[in-house]
């Protein structure tokens, strides 16, 4: 449990790097904050009409959540490999008794755990008095590192939701609703679950979204710059 901790608090300091608003200050843009939707995210970035630092923002963005599941997952796959499966009594070798998990799964468990503490981190990050963005990026690198079979899925999600709706956080909520089921099927229901709770948070910082496509009032995709 402890370890689960760790990664959670390590994953949250990655997360809540508001590389948004660092870029924009850095560019002379000025805080982001003050325009558009409010939020330090790439699609907030955009809405300065510098397509190039929106770019850059969503790769830094879904760099950190993949950095961090990465590194969780894969050293946790390398500690219990390295981990004896037998051991000698009197002689003989004893197969140890099976804790509940295979390597994979473990590694793919702590992936997301600490990806969710970086999404977590990237929509409240305690620099910002808990006012973030919405974790989408975040999500989709978390995703790719910790699962990515799920992660691809969720990216052609958005890509088809995108190209069909031209409603960028509609295309959002399919692809981390997505991710779960896939995650499900392919790397079990526990990675599942956690996958689940990333969904819901991503979908609770769209809540303002959700009402403005209920009412058919969300704004389309655009690339020019706000005044």
């Amino acid at each position: 449990m402890y370890i689960a901790t760790i990664l959670f608090i390590a994953g949250y300091i990655i997360g809540s790097i508001p590389f948004g608003l660092i870029l924009a200050k850095i560019s002379g843009l000025g805080d982001i904050r003050n325009i558009g939707s409010g939020n330090i995210g790439a699609t907030n970035v955009l809405r300065t009409g510098n397509k190039k630092l929106a770019v850059l923002t969503l790769l830094l963005d879904m760099g950190k959540g993949a950095f961090i599941a990465f590194v969780a997952a894969y050293s946790t796959m390398i500690e219990t490999i390295s981990e004896p499966s037998f051991k000698i009594i009197d002689g003989h070798a004893i197969q140890l008794e099976n804790t509940g998990g295979t390597t994979y799964e473990y590694m793919h468990i702590f992936g997301l755990i600490a990806g969710f503490g970086a999404i977590v981190g990237h929509c409240f990050p305690v620099w910002l008095k808990f006012k973030g963005g919405k974790g989408v990026a975040t999500a989709i690198g978390v995703f790719l590192a910790a699962t990515p079979i799920a992660g691809l899925a969720a990216i052609g999600a958005w890509i088809v939701t995108a190209l069909i709706s031209k409603t960028s956080s509609l295309s959002a909520l399919v692809a981390v609703l997505i991710a779960p089921i896939v995650t499900f099927f392919v790397y079990g229901p526990l990675p599942a679950s956690i996958s689940f709770f990333i969904a819901a948070l991503i979908w609770r910082q769209h809540r303002e979204n959700i009402n403005r496509l209920i009412k058919g009032e969300e704004s389309k995709i655009s690339f020019k710059k706000e005044k």
